[in-house]
């Protein structure tokens, strides 16, 4: 399956989800400083960083609808149906966080909210283990190093050639 969204031979929609998952953890810390004590600031800065994410959140959504149209009708049309489902099930999660907190003054925090939050992670954990089988399943040649050989000296020499190998 080729990704209809590419930029430079890679997909985009993969890229798109690091975003809304790395704002809303730290919307998360965020918050949880503000539930232990911390300045009420981190309140009102953990509410805009879950805005921020949902926004970004909403571009991955997209970007997985336009790519769910090549997925063939089988198991891996489950798992990227699945992977995307959980994203925007994250970004519900989140939504309804921003709802509980919208009658709160300056948008502070509470415990409930945590919890609420703590559990978006939780499945967005889930949806990212889905998006890195995904991405290995359809791009072999980007798949990490499964040892220290990835360590090593590069496979080809300018010196020897390009695209020679050297001899070990």
């Amino acid at each position: 399956m080729q990704s209809r969204l590419r930029v430079h031979g890679h997909p985009i929609q993969p890229m798109l989800v690091t975003f809304p998952f790395g704002l809303f953890v730290c919307a998360t810390v965020f918050d949880l400083t503000d539930v232990l004590g911390g300045p009420a600031m981190l309140g009102l800065v953990g509410y805009w960083t879950a805005v921020a994410a949902l926004f970004a959140a909403g571009l991955a959504v997209v970007a997985g609808m336009v790519d769910l149209w090549d997925v063939p009708e089988d198991r891996t049309r489950r798992t990227a149906v699945t992977f995307n489902l959980l994203n925007a099930s994250v970004a519900v999660l989140f939504v309804f966080g921003c709802l509980m907190r919208s009658g709160v003054p300056e948008h502070g925090a509470t415990g409930a909210l945590v919890l609420v939050e703590l559990l978006g992670l939780l499945v967005g954990a889930v949806g990212v283990r889905l998006g890195a089988s995904l991405v290995r399943q359809f791009d072999p040649r980007n798949t990490e190093p499964t040892s220290f050989d990835g360590f090593g000296p590069p496979a080809t020499s300018v010196a020897g050639g390009f695209g020679r190998r050297r001899s070990r």
